[in-house]
C-alpha cells in the first residue's frame, strides 16, 4: 500500500501521514457535510516520533504512508495529544506493530488510554511545559484541559516551529489540499466557525485563557498542524484570531429565527417576524425552518448573532419533537450574550410557548418580549403581533450591539 498512500513533506523534518474520510457525515450530532480528516504527523528526528495516530478503520492507510518515509519499526515515540477514539483507535495496532519505547500523554490521556484499551504497556505522562528531547530536535508539550476534552494537550517542535493542535484550530473538512491557503476562503472560514460553534463554544473562557497563555509563551510559529481539516501556514494568525473573537462571543446585528411547524401557521409567524426584526434594527435576518436545516447548523449560525427567536406549534401539550431536541443541543454549548422570544401557533392547549419561554430563560438569553401565542392560522391581528414581536427584539440587537 506505500506506492499508494504516500507521506506529505511538510518541513525537512516532518510529514503527513494522516487519513482522508470522504464518507463521514455525522460526528456526535454534528453534521460533517464535507467529510473529514484524521491528520497524524511524522517526526523524523533522531528519535523518530509519531504524532497521533488515526480513527481505526484508516490505520492500514496511516501506515502505508508512515512506510513511503521510514519503516514503520523505527519509530521510537508515540505521542498521543487527546485520547477520543478518532485519534487513538489506530493506536492498539499501531503499538503492536510498531513496539515503540514509548508513549507520551498528559496525566488525565495517560488515564483515559488506559481506560479505552486496557493497555499492558505503561503510558508515559507528562506536564505542562516539560520539554522532551528527540536528540537532534525537541518537543514541548503544553496542556489545554478541556478543549474539548480533560486529557488535551498540544505539541510544539521547537526547532521546526509547528505546533501540533490536536483538535485546536481544526475543522471537519475532507479534501485533497493539505494546506488551509489552498482552499476557498469561503470554505474554510465556515467550517472553521462550524467547528468552534458544535465543539469549542462551551469552553469559550478556556479558549481566551489557552490563546493568551501562548501569545505569553511568544512562540514562533510556521506551522499550525491540527488533527482535522488542514493545516495553517501562511493564515496561521487568521485561525487564532477568529478564535478568539468567536470565543468572546459578543453579540453582533445578526438575529437567528427558528422554528418547526405542522401546517404552516408557525411558519407564517416566523417570516412576519423576521420583518419585523429587520425593521427594529436587526442588520441581518437568517430564518431556519427545522425541516431544511441542521441542528449544528443553527448552532453555526448563532456563533455570529446578537438573537435566539424559536417557535414551535404544541403537540400532545408540548414542544414539536426536532424543537426540543434543538433546544437539547444548544443548552449544552452556551452561547452567551443573546437576546430572544419564544412564539408558536396551538390548536386547543398551547403549551409550547411558555416552555420555550422557560427553556430560553434557563439558557441565559435575554428574553426582549413576552411570547406570542396564536391559535391556528393567524390572521391580520396576529401577524400584526408577531411582527411587532420581532421590532422588539430588533431593537434590543441594535442597543446590544451600540453597546458593544
Amino acid at each position: 500500500m506505500k506506492d499508494v498512500f504516500q507521506a506529505v513533506k511538510l518541513t525537512d523534518r516532518v510529514y503527513w501521514v494522516g487519513a482522508i474520510d470522504w464518507a463521514i457525515r455525522d460526528f456526535h450530532g454534528y453534521a460533517t457535510t464535507r467529510g473529514t480528516t484524521y491528520n497524524a504527523y511524522l517526526v523524523l528526528a533522531e528519535k523518530v516520533t509519531l504524532v497521533d495516530t488515526v480513527k481505526a478503520p484508516f490505520r492500514a492507510e496511516m501506515m502505508a504512508r508512515i512506510a513511503s518515509v521510514v519503516a514503520p519499526e523505527r519509530i521510537d515515540y508515540i505521542i498521543s495529544n487527546h485520547s477520543e477514539m478518532d485519534h487513538t483507535g489506530a493506536l492498539p495496532e499501531t503499538l503492536a506493530a510498531v513496539r515503540p519505547e514509548k508513549v507520551f500523554a498528559s496525566a488525565n490521556g495517560a488515564k483515559a488510554l488506559r481506560a479505552h484499551f486496557h493497555l499492558d504497556g505503561g503510558v508515559t505522562a507528562v506536564r505542562d511545559g516539560e520539554r522532551l528531547s528527540l536528540g537532534d530536535r525537541n518537543l514541548v508539550f503544553l496542556e489545554t484541559r478541556m478543549l474539548h476534552w480533560p486529557d488535551s494537550m498540544v505539541t510544539y517542535l521547537a526547532e521546526e516551529q509547528v505546533l501540533f493542535s490536536q483538535d485546536g484550530f481544526g475543522m471537519h473538512l475532507a479534501s485533497s489540499e493539505r494546506y488551509a491557503d489552498e482552499l476557498p476562503q469561503d470554505v474554510l472560514r465556515h467550517e472553521a466557525a462550524k467547528y468552534f460553534a458544535n465543539i469549542l463554544l462551551p469552553f469559550s473562557p478556556l479558549v481566551t485563557k489557552v490563546l493568551a497563555h501562548v501569545r505569553d509563551l511568544a512562540l514562533p510559529i510556521r506551522l499550525i498542524a491540527p488533527d482535522h481539516g488542514p493545516i495553517h501556514r501562511r493564515d496561521a494568525g487568521w485561525i487564532l484570531e477568529q478564535w478568539g473573537r468567536w470565543a468572546a462571543q459578543a453579540p453582533t446585528g445578526k438575529a437567528v429565527v427558528v422554528y418547526d411547524t405542522m401546517w404552516g401557521s408557525t411558519a407564517l409567524l416566523a417570516r412576519a417576524i423576521a420583518e419585523g426584526l429587520l425593521a427594529g434594527g436587526a442588520e441581518t435576518v437568517q430564518v431556519m425552518p427545522l425541516a431544511a436545516c441542521h441542528r449544528s447548523d443553527v448552532a453555526t449560525e448563532l456563533l455570529e448573532a446578537g438573537a435566539l427567536v424559536v417557535g414551535s406549534p404544541t403537540i400532545n401539550n408540548t414542544l414539536f419533537p426536532t424543537v426540543a431536541d434543538l433546544l437539547t443541543y444548544l443548552e449544552g454549548l452556551r452561547r452567551q450574550h443573546l437576546a430572544g422570544a419564544a412564539f408558536g401557533s396551538y390548536g386547543w392547549s398551547g403549551e409550547a410557548v411558555g416552555r420555550l419561554d422557560a427553556w430560553l430563560k434557563a439558557m441565559k438569553v435575554d428574553l426582549a418580549a413576552e411570547g406570542l401565542r396564536t391559535v391556528y392560522v393567524p390572521d391580520a391581528a396576529a401577524l400584526g403581533l408577531a411582527r411587532a414581536l420581532g421590532t422588539k427584539v430588533g431593537e434590543a440587537v441594535r442597543a446590544r450591539r451600540a453597546a458593544t
